[in-house]
């Protein structure tokens, strides 16, 4: 008995150092609000994948390697001028294919014949002949301001199939709204959580289901030290935030609400749990939350 469970211990501290992408967002909690991800989204295979670039982590991704599909990508906003990178090479994430891969993202080979990369992880190959698709980045780089924080947003764990329609004339216009008042009414950092519902559609390759195709995008952000002089038409969506929209040709204009009916209406979705939260301690103040527990233990 002495042993079993010494064999166990060990066995649960060798999880613990394995890359981060088998156990959790811990090497990257920074990057949710009160370092708490959400809750009530559930995937066939999910991986928590810290994305790291340069041997730095930028941002966490939610990927479900057996749809191929990042259901969310969380980041912090930082203050841009909404300038992208045009000369960025894509990348994959080797964290997927093998623990002893290494944890930085890396370029993708042009013709790619690795079946355990493929196995893992969506590849350009799977958008090549994907007419009325684009490669639509959950982190964009527009929400970054650091060089290698933008290059590190071109990697396929972190883009979804989005219609070119519904790409071109809604959601990226709509990103650069919320890209516009973060950086005026923002005081503090901002905490982005942008996510995908699943359709049931998928991209074809070689006769085979490769990636799922989205069905909504939905952006949630919670920035907890605002403008409280802000214009009355923007004061209101502060300190949190969202929006969702359908990755369709026609009818995707994009719906801003409050986060509970963004949460309520995400609770409808196949791929949701009822106990969804986006942002599961609310969106105040870290100091604030602390001194509320003192005086309500």
């Amino acid at each position: 008995m002495i042993f079993l469970f010494t064999l166990e211990v060990i066995t649960h501290c060798m999880l613990l150092t394995a890359a981060s992408v088998f156990v959790s967002f811990r090497d990257c909690s920074h990057f949710f609000h009160m370092r708490t991800p959400p809750v009530g989204i559930r995937g066939a295979s999910l991986k928590s994948i810290c994305q790291r670039f340069r041997d730095k982590a930028r941002y966490a991704t939610l990927y479900d390697s057996g749809r191929r599909l990042a259901l969310y990508s969380a980041y912090v906003f930082k203050k841009s001028d909404g300038q992208g990178r045009v000369d960025t090479p894509w990348m994959f994430e080797p964290q997927l294919v093998s623990e002893d891969s290494g944890d930085n993202m890396r370029e993708l080979p042009l013709n790619d014949d690795t079946p355990s990369l493929e196995e893992s992880q969506a590849v350009l190959d799977d958008y090549t002949d994907a007419i009325g698709y684009e490669r639509g980045p959950l982190n964009p780089d527009q929400h970054q301001a650091e060089l290698d924080d933008k290059s590190s947003t071109y990697t396929l764990t972190n883009v979804v199939p989005q219609v070119t329609d519904f790409l071109d004339t809604s959601w990226n216009p709509y990103l650069d709204a919320v890209r516009r008042r973060l950086n005026n009414f923002c005081h503090g950092q901002s905490y982005v959580v942008t996510g995908t519902t699943v359709s049931g559609s998928a991209l074809w390759r070689e006769k085979k289901e490769r990636v799922a195709i989205p069905k909504h995008l939905w952006l949630a952000y919670c920035c907890p030290w605002f403008d409280r002089n802000s214009p009355h038409e923007v004061r209101f969506m502060f300190p949190s935030y969202g929006s969702y929209a359908l990755n369709q040709p026609t009818g995707h204009d994009v719906a801003e609400v409050p986060i509970k009916d963004l949460e309520s209406f995400l609770k409808r979705q196949t791929d949701i749990d009822h106990d969804l939260a986006v942002f599961p301690k609310g969106c105040v103040a870290e100091n604030l939350f602390k001194r509320g527990k003192r005086q309500n233990p």
